[in-house]
Protein backbone atom coordinates (compact mmCIF):
# COMPACT_ATOMS: atom_id res chain seq x y z
CA UNK A 1 0.00 0.00 0.00
CA UNK A 2 1.28 3.33 -0.96
CA UNK A 3 0.85 6.55 1.76
CA UNK A 4 -2.15 4.98 4.52
CA UNK A 5 -4.91 7.86 4.51
CA UNK A 6 -7.71 7.07 6.67
CA UNK A 7 -10.40 9.15 7.95
CA UNK A 8 -12.77 9.70 11.30
CA UNK A 9 -15.99 10.15 9.93
CA UNK A 10 -18.67 11.13 12.72
CA UNK A 11 -22.62 12.07 12.42
CA UNK A 12 -22.97 15.24 14.23
CA UNK A 13 -26.43 13.77 16.24
CA UNK A 14 -24.68 14.68 19.86
CA UNK A 15 -21.95 15.15 21.66
CA UNK A 16 -18.08 12.50 21.01
CA UNK A 17 -18.37 10.38 24.10
CA UNK A 18 -15.30 7.79 24.63
CA UNK A 19 -15.83 4.86 21.88
CA UNK A 20 -15.56 8.08 19.58
CA UNK A 21 -12.53 9.00 21.25
CA UNK A 22 -10.94 5.54 20.50
CA UNK A 23 -12.24 5.72 17.27
CA UNK A 24 -10.91 8.87 16.44
CA UNK A 25 -7.75 7.83 17.70
CA UNK A 26 -7.22 4.52 16.91
CA UNK A 27 -7.58 6.06 12.94
CA UNK A 28 -5.20 8.36 13.58
CA UNK A 29 -2.59 5.92 14.80
CA UNK A 30 -3.10 3.86 11.93
CA UNK A 31 -3.14 6.85 9.13
CA UNK A 32 -0.19 8.80 7.69
CA UNK A 33 -2.75 11.09 6.53
CA UNK A 34 -5.78 11.54 8.70
CA UNK A 35 -9.29 13.23 7.36
CA UNK A 36 -12.27 13.98 8.63
CA UNK A 37 -15.43 13.87 7.47
CA UNK A 38 -18.61 15.22 8.93
CA UNK A 39 -21.74 12.89 7.65
CA UNK A 40 -24.38 14.75 8.07
CA UNK A 41 -27.16 13.33 5.47
CA UNK A 42 -29.61 13.14 8.28
CA UNK A 43 -31.13 16.41 8.43
CA UNK A 44 -33.41 15.66 10.73
CA UNK A 45 -31.39 14.50 13.83
CA UNK A 46 -27.86 16.37 12.82
CA UNK A 47 -26.98 20.24 14.17
CA UNK A 48 -24.42 22.69 13.60
CA UNK A 49 -23.53 23.35 16.76
CA UNK A 50 -22.28 19.35 17.31
CA UNK A 51 -20.27 19.77 14.29
CA UNK A 52 -18.37 22.63 16.48
CA UNK A 53 -18.52 20.46 19.38
CA UNK A 54 -16.88 17.73 17.07
CA UNK A 55 -13.75 19.86 16.33
CA UNK A 56 -13.41 21.19 20.16
CA UNK A 57 -13.16 17.77 21.40
CA UNK A 58 -10.76 16.45 18.64
CA UNK A 59 -8.35 19.42 19.40
CA UNK A 60 -8.92 18.41 22.60
CA UNK A 61 -7.38 14.86 22.55
CA UNK A 62 -4.35 16.14 20.63
CA UNK A 63 -5.70 15.50 17.14
CA UNK A 64 -5.02 17.46 13.90
CA UNK A 65 -6.72 16.73 10.43
CA UNK A 66 -6.51 18.08 7.01
CA UNK A 67 -8.55 20.90 5.58
CA UNK A 68 -11.03 21.40 4.13
CA UNK A 69 -13.60 18.63 6.43
CA UNK A 70 -15.75 17.45 3.84
CA UNK A 71 -19.17 17.74 5.40
CA UNK A 72 -21.52 15.23 3.42
CA UNK A 73 -24.56 17.54 3.38
CA UNK A 74 -22.37 19.99 0.92
CA UNK A 75 -22.17 16.93 -1.87
CA UNK A 76 -25.71 15.33 -2.50
CA UNK A 77 -24.90 15.67 -6.10
CA UNK A 78 -22.56 13.38 -5.94
CA UNK A 79 -24.57 10.80 -4.12
CA UNK A 80 -27.31 11.93 -7.45
CA UNK A 81 -24.89 10.97 -9.38
CA UNK A 82 -23.87 7.26 -8.03
CA UNK A 83 -28.07 6.47 -7.46
CA UNK A 84 -28.59 7.61 -11.07
CA UNK A 85 -25.78 5.18 -12.50
CA UNK A 86 -27.42 2.82 -10.50
CA UNK A 87 -30.52 3.16 -11.92
CA UNK A 88 -29.36 3.36 -15.13
CA UNK A 89 -27.85 0.08 -14.61
CA UNK A 90 -31.93 -0.68 -14.14
CA UNK A 91 -30.57 -2.23 -10.17
CA UNK A 92 -32.70 -0.11 -8.20
CA UNK A 93 -36.48 0.28 -7.39
CA UNK A 94 -39.32 2.20 -6.15
CA UNK A 95 -40.36 0.86 -2.49
CA UNK A 96 -43.57 2.49 -1.95
CA UNK A 97 -44.44 0.00 1.46
CA UNK A 98 -44.37 1.74 4.70
CA UNK A 99 -42.70 0.23 7.83
CA UNK A 100 -45.72 -1.07 8.98
CA UNK A 101 -46.74 -2.60 5.57
CA UNK A 102 -43.80 -4.58 5.70
CA UNK A 103 -44.33 -5.89 8.96
CA UNK A 104 -47.80 -6.81 8.41
CA UNK A 105 -46.43 -8.56 5.14
CA UNK A 106 -43.83 -10.49 7.24
CA UNK A 107 -46.51 -11.48 9.40
CA UNK A 108 -49.19 -12.83 6.69
CA UNK A 109 -46.18 -15.07 5.27
CA UNK A 110 -45.37 -16.68 8.76
CA UNK A 111 -41.99 -16.73 8.20
CA UNK A 112 -39.30 -14.47 7.13
CA UNK A 113 -35.46 -14.63 6.96
CA UNK A 114 -33.13 -12.65 8.64
CA UNK A 115 -30.00 -11.31 8.26
CA UNK A 116 -27.65 -9.01 10.16
CA UNK A 117 -29.98 -5.93 10.57
CA UNK A 118 -32.83 -8.25 11.11
CA UNK A 119 -35.44 -8.83 9.05
CA UNK A 120 -35.33 -9.02 4.87
CA UNK A 121 -38.12 -6.92 3.27
CA UNK A 122 -40.04 -9.70 1.77
CA UNK A 123 -39.98 -7.91 -1.69
CA UNK A 124 -43.61 -6.19 -1.74
CA UNK A 125 -42.91 -3.97 -4.43
CA UNK A 126 -39.97 -5.93 -6.39
CA UNK A 127 -42.09 -6.68 -9.06
CA UNK A 128 -44.65 -3.88 -9.92
CA UNK A 129 -45.06 -3.02 -13.38
CA UNK A 130 -43.45 -0.24 -14.78
CA UNK A 131 -47.01 1.63 -15.35
CA UNK A 132 -47.92 1.00 -11.72
CA UNK A 133 -45.10 2.48 -10.39
CA UNK A 134 -45.60 5.22 -12.47
CA UNK A 135 -49.11 5.87 -11.47
CA UNK A 136 -48.15 5.69 -7.70
CA UNK A 137 -45.06 7.70 -8.78
CA UNK A 138 -47.87 10.69 -10.05
CA UNK A 139 -49.98 10.20 -7.25
CA UNK A 140 -47.58 11.28 -5.06
CA UNK A 141 -47.00 8.03 -3.30
CA UNK A 142 -43.56 8.24 -1.40
CA UNK A 143 -41.24 6.01 -2.03
CA UNK A 144 -37.37 4.45 -1.12
CA UNK A 145 -34.89 3.34 -3.60
CA UNK A 146 -33.75 -0.32 -3.31
CA UNK A 147 -31.12 -2.10 -4.57
CA UNK A 148 -32.05 -5.06 -6.93
CA UNK A 149 -30.01 -7.73 -4.33
CA UNK A 150 -30.12 -10.19 -7.33
CA UNK A 151 -29.32 -8.36 -10.56
CA UNK A 152 -26.42 -6.52 -8.63
CA UNK A 153 -24.81 -9.68 -7.52
CA UNK A 154 -25.21 -11.06 -10.68
CA UNK A 155 -23.55 -7.73 -12.47
CA UNK A 156 -20.91 -7.87 -10.09
CA UNK A 157 -20.01 -11.71 -9.77
CA UNK A 158 -17.46 -13.18 -7.24
CA UNK A 159 -16.20 -10.39 -4.74
CA UNK A 160 -13.76 -10.28 -1.96
CA UNK A 161 -12.16 -7.49 0.42
CA UNK A 162 -9.22 -7.22 3.07
CA UNK A 163 -9.65 -6.81 6.73
CA UNK A 164 -6.45 -6.21 8.64
CA UNK A 165 -7.83 -8.12 11.90
CA UNK A 166 -9.65 -11.16 9.74
CA UNK A 167 -7.95 -10.89 6.59
CA UNK A 168 -9.39 -11.72 3.21
CA UNK A 169 -13.42 -11.79 3.05
CA UNK A 170 -16.01 -13.39 0.72
CA UNK A 171 -18.58 -10.42 0.39
CA UNK A 172 -21.89 -12.29 1.14
CA UNK A 173 -24.25 -8.81 0.62
CA UNK A 174 -27.27 -11.40 -0.73
CA UNK A 175 -27.55 -11.53 3.68
CA UNK A 176 -29.04 -7.99 3.57
CA UNK A 177 -31.73 -8.57 0.86
CA UNK A 178 -33.00 -5.48 -1.19
CA UNK A 179 -30.90 -2.71 1.11
CA UNK A 180 -32.52 1.08 0.76
CA UNK A 181 -30.22 3.26 -0.44
CA UNK A 182 -32.12 6.71 -0.67
CA UNK A 183 -35.33 7.98 0.81
CA UNK A 184 -37.65 10.86 -0.06
CA UNK A 185 -36.48 12.44 3.33
CA UNK A 186 -32.81 11.55 3.00
CA UNK A 187 -31.97 11.15 -0.58
CA UNK A 188 -29.15 9.20 -0.06
CA UNK A 189 -27.99 6.78 2.50
CA UNK A 190 -25.01 5.34 4.41
CA UNK A 191 -24.15 2.71 2.30
CA UNK A 192 -24.26 4.97 -0.70
CA UNK A 193 -22.61 7.97 0.65
CA UNK A 194 -19.80 6.15 2.65
CA UNK A 195 -18.26 4.80 -0.77
CA UNK A 196 -18.64 7.56 -2.97
CA UNK A 197 -16.73 9.57 -0.02
CA UNK A 198 -14.17 7.37 0.85
CA UNK A 199 -13.32 7.30 -3.25
CA UNK A 200 -13.30 10.91 -3.89
CA UNK A 201 -11.12 11.74 -0.56
CA UNK A 202 -9.09 8.88 -1.81
CA UNK A 203 -9.32 6.42 1.84
CA UNK A 204 -7.54 3.28 1.13
CA UNK A 205 -7.73 2.41 4.69
CA UNK A 206 -11.13 2.34 6.51
CA UNK A 207 -11.03 2.46 10.62
CA UNK A 208 -14.17 1.93 12.06
CA UNK A 209 -15.55 -0.73 15.14
CA UNK A 210 -16.86 -4.40 14.61
CA UNK A 211 -20.42 -3.11 14.36
CA UNK A 212 -20.05 -1.92 10.64
CA UNK A 213 -18.38 -5.30 10.23
CA UNK A 214 -20.83 -6.86 8.26
CA UNK A 215 -21.75 -3.55 6.24
CA UNK A 216 -18.76 -4.03 4.62
CA UNK A 217 -20.34 -6.59 2.35
CA UNK A 218 -22.43 -4.51 1.05
CA UNK A 219 -19.79 -1.30 0.33
CA UNK A 220 -17.79 -3.67 -1.40
CA UNK A 221 -20.84 -4.27 -3.84
CA UNK A 222 -21.68 -0.94 -4.37
CA UNK A 223 -17.87 -0.38 -4.97
CA UNK A 224 -17.96 -3.24 -7.98
CA UNK A 225 -20.87 -1.54 -9.65
CA UNK A 226 -19.59 1.98 -9.35
CA UNK A 227 -15.99 1.60 -10.24
CA UNK A 228 -14.83 2.90 -6.99
CA UNK A 229 -11.73 2.31 -5.22
CA UNK A 230 -11.32 -0.34 -2.91
CA UNK A 231 -9.76 0.10 0.18
CA UNK A 232 -7.99 -1.89 2.90
CA UNK A 233 -10.72 -2.23 6.34
CA UNK A 234 -9.36 -2.66 10.08
CA UNK A 235 -12.51 -3.10 12.34
CA UNK A 236 -11.29 -2.55 15.82
CA UNK A 237 -13.20 -3.42 19.16
CA UNK A 238 -16.16 -1.68 20.65
CA UNK A 239 -15.54 0.82 24.23
CA UNK A 240 -17.87 -0.41 26.59
CA UNK A 241 -19.36 0.58 30.11
CA UNK A 242 -19.27 -1.48 33.62
CA UNK A 243 -22.53 -2.82 32.34
CA UNK A 244 -20.79 -4.58 29.39
CA UNK A 245 -22.93 -2.40 26.96
CA UNK A 246 -21.16 -0.12 24.70
CA UNK A 247 -20.84 3.17 24.86
CA UNK A 248 -23.69 5.83 23.17
CA UNK A 249 -24.51 9.17 22.58
CA UNK A 250 -27.33 8.59 25.07
CA UNK A 251 -24.50 8.19 27.32
CA UNK A 252 -24.34 11.63 28.48
CA UNK A 253 -21.73 11.54 31.30
CA UNK A 254 -19.19 10.02 29.48
CA UNK A 255 -19.10 12.64 26.45
CA UNK A 256 -16.40 13.91 26.21
CA UNK A 257 -17.50 17.53 27.31
CA UNK A 258 -18.83 16.58 30.13
CA UNK A 259 -15.74 14.57 31.23
CA UNK A 260 -13.43 17.98 30.63
CA UNK A 261 -16.31 20.25 32.38
CA UNK A 262 -15.78 17.54 35.45
CA UNK A 263 -12.21 18.44 35.61
CA UNK A 264 -10.97 15.39 33.53
CA UNK A 265 -7.71 15.66 31.97
CA UNK A 266 -6.56 14.33 28.35
CA UNK A 267 -4.46 11.70 30.04
CA UNK A 268 -7.34 10.85 32.38
CA UNK A 269 -9.46 9.90 29.21
CA UNK A 270 -6.29 8.39 27.47
CA UNK A 271 -6.15 5.88 30.72
CA UNK A 272 -9.48 4.94 30.37
CA UNK A 273 -9.60 3.88 26.91
CA UNK A 274 -6.28 1.56 27.44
Amino acid sequence: MSLIITRFAPSPTGYLHLGHAFSALFCAEKGERFLLRIEDIDQGRCRPDYIEAIYEDLAWLGLSWETPVRVQSEHMKDYAQALNKLDDMGLLYPCFCTRKEIQAEIERAGHAPHGPDGVLYPGTCKNLSVQHRSNLIAQGKSFALRLDMDKAITHAGPLTWFDHDKGEQQATPEVFGDVVLARKDTPTSYHISVCVDDHIQGINLITRGQDLFHATHIHRLLQDLLKLDVPEYHHHGLMVGEDGKRFAKRDKSLTLRSLRESGACVEDVLERLR
